[in-house]
């Protein structure tokens, strides 16, 4: 029960940084310069370092983890494009490249990411105390971005504030839904590697392919390519000293 507990922790990080983002939706472009740092930060600085380590200590196949990577990337490109071109014709669409379902799917994929944080939490509870409050204390402070993003990703894909803030409550939920099925199974060391491979590459995609150009759609300035270098940064800071 105690992962639960911090996981309500994740609730509240997670709601505040959705809140954030939607009370300063008039700077959606910076904010989402911003989040593409932070994106590339948590696969960098995060993920990536975790899958190395799983690697290593288990002797997995590194193949077999980028391979799961490339997929992650490529199927969520694919899913995006086959959105467009069942929803949107260029001479119907303001924006032939943001769709409301796109916001919807990479809203839900975050959803899903935020719920096997919550999965971390509880089985870093069961491995002993301390190891679970150190996951516990890195989830809640990226949460705060989590939330941050999955309102951008709404907003930037057209999707009503209303909306956002109605799938930032299922972001927000996730991880306390996550702990709590800790209760009544665990997860291969394994599965858990194949599934960071994944959502990194789903990850790089949105980061770098989806929010980064649409931030710089309008205009393109320091100051925005300072703030994705602060969103990485900050990243960085947060899994090296937190």
């Amino acid at each position: 029960m105690q992962a639960v507990i911090f996981a309500l922790a994740t609730f509240f990080s997670t709601y505040i940084g959705g809140t954030f983002a939607a009370r300063f939706k008039d700077r959606i472009h910076s904010i989402m310069a911003f989040a593409a740092g932070v994106i590339l930060g948590v696969v960098g600085f995060d993920i990536f370092p975790e899958i190395i380590d799983q690697i290593k200590l288990h002797d997995f196949s590194a193949t077999e983890v980028m391979a799961v990577l490339v997929i992650g990337f490529l199927l969520f490109h694919t899913l995006e494009k086959t959105i467009l071109i069942q929803h949107c014709h260029t001479h119907d669409c303001d924006n032939p490249h943001h769709h409301p379902h796109v916001g919807v799917f990479s809203a839900l994929a975050l959803a899903g990411h935020s719920f096997l944080d919550g999965v971390g939490i509880g089985l870093g509870f069961q491995v002993n105390e301390a190891v679970g409050v150190l996951v516990a204390i890195a989830v809640i402070s990226h949460d705060f971005t989590d939330g941050m993003n999955t309102v951008t990703l709404m907003l930037a894909n057209k999707n009503t504030i209303e909306k956002a803030k109605r799938f930032l409550l299922l972001d927000a939920v996730a991880p306390v839904l996550g702990a709590a099925s800790t209760l009544f199974f665990s997860v291969s060391d394994h599965a858990l590697t194949l599934y960071l491979g994944f959502f990194a590459g789903f990850l790089l995609y949105i980061g770098a392919s989806d929010i980064l150009p649409e931030a710089h759609s309008e205009r393109s300035t320091f100051g925005l390519v300072g703030l994705t270098i602060a969103g990485a940064a900050l990243i960085f800071i947060i899994t090296r000293f937190v």
